[in-house]
């Protein structure tokens, strides 16, 4: 269905499942507040994937490459996108922001134990940090469970 890197826009019925697809380094919009009508606009013009639980949506006529998303659990949301999707890769892991999807930029590590708690100040040496939002990210235990978890649903243990 898709070549090249697909970006997509979820509705808000998937939240995590956007939060997901971003931390895999799919550029995913969330869209929490659209109208169907705002929802198909926004994919349409931006060459997104519009992903959905809305089954009265989908009726439409003229609608933009989508994904009708079956599940409540995120795993199988998840899951489902990468069947659908063609997706056999992590494009690149750890690289947007979770919250607001944009991508993010290295950091000191000195600048960075100013903002961390001085635990991980002291003990981690790798940081990004979001542009827009100003959230700080580093490669803490919670990454090796998402390894596991992408191995599980055959996306391989990304870098």
């Amino acid at each position: 269905m898709v070549a090249a890197t697909p970006m997509f826009l979820a509705d808000a019925a998937l939240g995590r499942l956007a939060t997901w697809l971003r931390l895999l380094g799919y550029d995913t919009v969330y869209a929490r507040n659209a109208s169907a009508t705002e929802l198909v606009r926004r994919a349409t013009a931006d060459g997104r994937i519009l992903l959905t639980r809305n089954t009265h949506l989908i009726r439409q006529r003229a609608l933009p490459p989508h994904v009708l998303v079956t599940s409540d659990d995120f795993r199988l949301q998840l899951r489902q996108v990468i069947a659908v999707c063609g997706l056999t890769n992590v494009p690149a892991f750890l690289t947007r922001c979770s919250r607001c999807n944009t991508p993010l930029e290295p950091l000191d590590a000195a600048a960075a134990s100013l903002r961390v708690p001085r635990y991980v100040g002291e003990t981690q040496t790798a940081f990004a940090r979001c542009p827009s939002c100003a959230r700080i990210y580093w490669p803490a235990t919670h990454v090796e469970r998402m390894r596991r978890e992408l191995e599980r649903l055959g996306m391989g243990s990304p870098e």
